[in-house]
Parts: structure tokens; C-alpha cells; sequence
């Protein structure tokens, strides 16, 4: 059974930092692609970030030179480093991994940019 649980979300206030993590199991973690989406309310689900197996990332332009995806295959996770936060940031973020025509997402974690 795949599981992915993700951790680290919180109430932060604008220029603040937080550390995301998404903890893997029931896979071969390094084989797969791994990323960060988020979703706001009333918006559509939008890629924040991801990882091939090979370690190369990649960003949406939104958020290029504040947040940092990498990932620790000995501890089957990746992390999402958002540093430089802004409201606009406020959203679920989920962690997903995929390899070929195999998908898996997390359950979220609530990130609050606020004064």
C-alpha cells in the first residue's frame, strides 16, 4: 500500500519560511519523479515544484528563487523549503510522486500566509 503523508504546514507571517516534508512508503521511492502541488480556494490545483529520480528540479516561475524542492531517497522523502512567503502562497500543499502511468498523492498540508 502506498502512503504518502506530508508535515511541516503552518500559520506564518508574510516574509516568513517553513519547511515541508512528504514521508514515502510502499514504493521504490528513488525511482520516482517527486513534487509539490498546491491549491488554493476557489482555484484549480497548480504545480509548485518537482524532482526527477535524477535530482534535477524544476519551478513554477511564481515561486523560483524563494521556495527549494529536493529530496533524501535514504529516508524515502522529499522537502519543500518556501522561504520569502507571501499571501498569494496561502494554499493546501500536496506532495505527489509519479513514475511512468504510477500516481500518488498525499492528503495535504495547510500553509497560511498571514499578518
Amino acid at each position: 500500500q502506498v502512503k504518502l503523508v506530508e508535515s511541516g504546514g503552518g500559520v506564518v507571517q508574510p516574509g516568513g519560511s517553513l519547511r515541508l516534508a512528504c514521508a514515502a512508503s510502499g514504493i521504490i521511492f528513488s525511482i520516482y519523479q517527486a513534487g509539490w502541488y498546491r491549491q488554493a480556494p476557489g482555484k484549480l490545483r497548480e504545480l509548485v515544484a518537482y524532482i526527477t529520480s535524477s535530482g534535477s528540479a524544476n519551478y513554477a516561475d511564481s515561486v523560483k528563487g524563494r521556495f527549494t524542492i529536493s529530496r533524501d531517497n535514504a529516508k524515502n522523502t522529499v522537502y519543500l523549503q518556501v522561504n520569502s512567503l507571501k499571501p498569494e502562497d496561502t494554499a493546501v500543499y500536496y506532495c505527489n510522486v509519479q513514475h511512468v502511468s504510477d500516481y500518488h498523492w498525499g492528503q495535504g498540508t495547510q500553509v497560511t500566509v498571514s499578518s
